[in-house]
């Protein structure tokens, strides 16, 4: 019995050295994630352009990708596949808009933390950076 709690305190103590770290990898993996989704999206929004002869106004905003705007007649979407690829990994939509202030459309996701700055996964991930 006493063998047996030993092992137990052992691994209890491996497990809270362990998960910290894995944390931070889930962390950094769903940052990484975010940056993949806002290239994608910055890639079907130039293929929207070629079709359309410019970007989705800040009206129609990213939903342009998947409902006809009014008075779209050369509109040849749907351009993705499903709703949920306008949201980031936190489970929020990506943020737009047109026309940007350091490009001709800005596309964000402000993190984790769901407020400009930070750092890790709180970090901004920017279409201009």
């Amino acid at each position: 019995m006493l063998e047996l709690l030993v092992v137990l305190v052992i691994l209890a103590l491996i497990a809270g050295l362990a998960a910290p770290r894995v944390m931070n990898l889930l962390g950094g993996a769903k940052t990484k994630t975010a940056r993949i989704n806002l290239e994608q999206l910055s890639t079907i929004l130039d293929i929207y352009r070629l079709d359309m002869g410019r970007y989705p106004d800040a009206d129609a905003g990213l939903k342009a990708l998947l409902e006809r705007p009014d008075g779209a007649p050369a509109w040849n979407g749907p351009y993705l596949r499903k709703a949920d690829q306008l949201l980031d990994p936190w489970g929020r939509p990506f943020s737009y808009r047109h026309p940007g202030e350091h490009g001709a459309y800005d596309l964000y996701s402000l993190g984790a933390d769901k407020t400009e700055g930070g750092s890790g996964e709180d970090a901004d991930i920017k279409s201009w950076e």
